[in-house]
C-alpha cells in the first residue's frame, strides 16, 4: 500500500433516505438532504442536495426531482450514484487535488438489508473511485457515534429513527443479537401529516410543508410540559381550489402521528421480547438509546420510556450520531475489523 497511502482518502458516508452525511478528516464535509433534479429532455443531472430540496414539488414537466433511496435502500440506482459523486466532488479538500484521489471508505446501511441491495450499494461506491470500500450496520454506527462501547460483553439497546427506517437493535461484544428494522420512520410520519390536513382541515399541503409542521411542533404526546406555539399552515382548499391558511396546534399531530409511533413502540417491544435474558438484565440498567432525526420528535422518548418502563435518552445531535459512528469506524479500522463488512 506504502506509495498508494498518499494518493488515498478517506471517507464515511451515512448515505440515508433523507439527509446524506460524509465525514472527511474528522469533519462532517457533506449534509445535505438525498434528493436529485434532473432534466427530463437532456437527462442530466441539474441539482442536488440543498438545491434540489427547494425545488421539490415546485417543477414545471422538464424538471423532475427524485430521492434516490426509498426505505433506507437503494431505488435509482443511476441518480444515487450520480448523486454521491457530486457530494464527494464538492468535498473542498478533494476539490483541490488535481486527479480524483482513490478512496477507502465505510458507508452505513440499514440491518434489514438484502444481499442484492447491498451489492447496489458496494457497487455504487466503486465507481466513484472507492477503492476499498467497507459496509455497516446503521445500529452498529449509532452505537459507536453515541460513544458506547460497543466490545464488551455488555447488552445495549439502540433505536434509530431516520427517514425511511426505523432500526431497533440490541447490541453486545461487537455483533447485533436481536434487531428489527421497520419501514416506519420520518417520510411516514411526514405523509400521515399530510393525510392527516388533507382529512380534517380539507387543506392539500406538499411534502416539504408537511416536513416542517413535523419539525417545528410535531410531537409523540399531545400533554408535552412546555409545548410548541400555534403554527400557520398555508396550502390548497380541497373543496374551493384556492390557496388558504390554517391554524393547528402539536396536539392535532399528536394525533396525527399517533398510529405510526404505535407500530415504532410495537417493534421496539418486540425486540425487547426477544432479547436473552443476560442483555435484558443490561438493559434494565442501561436504558435505551435513540438516534436518527425522528428521535427529535417532542415527547417521544417520555413516550417510549413509559411504554418499556426504561430510561430513553437521546444521541446529542441525533441526526449526526450514525455518521460520527462512521467516522470512528474508519479511524479505527484495526479495532472494528470485525464488524465491517467488506
Amino acid at each position: 500500500m506504502g506509495f498508494f497511502d498518499f494518493l488515498t482518502e478517506e471517507i464515511a458516508i451515512d448515505l440515508g433516505t433523507a439527509n446524506t452525511l460524509i465525514i472527511h478528516q474528522d469533519k462532517v464535509v457533506v449534509d445535505s438532504p438525498s434528493i436529485v433534479a434532473r432534466d427530463r429532455i437532456s437527462g442530466k443531472i441539474i441539482a442536488v442536495g440543498k438545491e434540489a430540496n427547494m425545488m421539490q414539488g415546485k417543477t414545471h414537466e422538464n424538471i423532475k426531482t427524485i430521492r434516490p433511496l426509498k426505505d433506507g435502500v437503494i431505488a435509482d440506482f443511476d441518480a444515487s450514484e450520480k448523486m454521491i459523486n457530486m457530494f464527494i466532488k464538492g468535498i473542498p479538500a478533494l476539490k483541490k487535488k488535481w486527479f480524483p484521489p482513490a478512496l477507502r471508505m465505510v458507508i452505513c446501511i440499514p440491518s434489514g438489508i438484502t444481499e442484492v441491495e447491498m451489492r447496489a450499494v458496494k457497487e455504487s461506491a466503486e465507481r466513484v473511485n472507492g477503492k476499498e470500500v467497507y459496509l455497516i450496520h446503521e445500529p452498529m454506527a449509532a452505537a459507536i457515534g453515541i460513544g458506547l462501547d460497543i466490545m464488551q460483553p455488555k447488552g445495549n439497546m439502540i433505536v434509530d429513527i431516520g427517514g425511511g427506517t426505523t432500526e431497533i437493535a440490541v447490541i453486545a461484544l461487537g455483533g447485533i443479537v436481536c434487531d428489527k428494522s421497520v419501514k416506519i420512520a420520518g417520510d411516514v410520519f411526514t405523509n400521515d401529516i399530510i393525510y392527516y390536513m388533507r382529512t380534517q382541515h380539507n387543506l392539500y399541503v406538499g411534502e416539504s410543508t408537511a416536513e416542517n409542521i413535523k419539525i417545528k411542533i410535531g410531537s409523540a404526546t399531545d400533554d408535552l410540559q412546555d409545548p410548541p406555539e400555534d403554527m400557520s399552515v398555508q396550502g390548497r382548499d380541497l373543496l374551493t381550489g384556492k390557496p388558504k391558511q390554517v391554524d393547528i396546534s402539536y396536539r392535532e399531530i399528536a394525533k396525527a402521528l399517533d398510529k405510526s409511533i404505535l407500530r415504532v413502540e410495537d417493534a421496539v417491544m418486540e425486540t425487547l421480547s426477544q432479547t436473552p435474558p443476560e442483555l435484558a438484565a443490561d438493559i434494565y440498567n442501561t436504558g435505551i438509546y435513540l438516534a436518527g432525526g425522528g428521535s427529535m420528535l417532542r415527547g417521544l422518548d417520555r413516550r417510549l420510556s413509559q411504554k418499556t418502563d426504561l430510561p430513553v435518552y437521546i444521541a446529542e445531535d441525533p441526526l449526526r450520531a450514525v455518521v460520527r459512528g462512521t467516522g470512528i469506524s474508519l479511524k479505527n479500522l484495526e479495532k472494528y475489523k470485525s464488524i465491517l463488512i467488506k
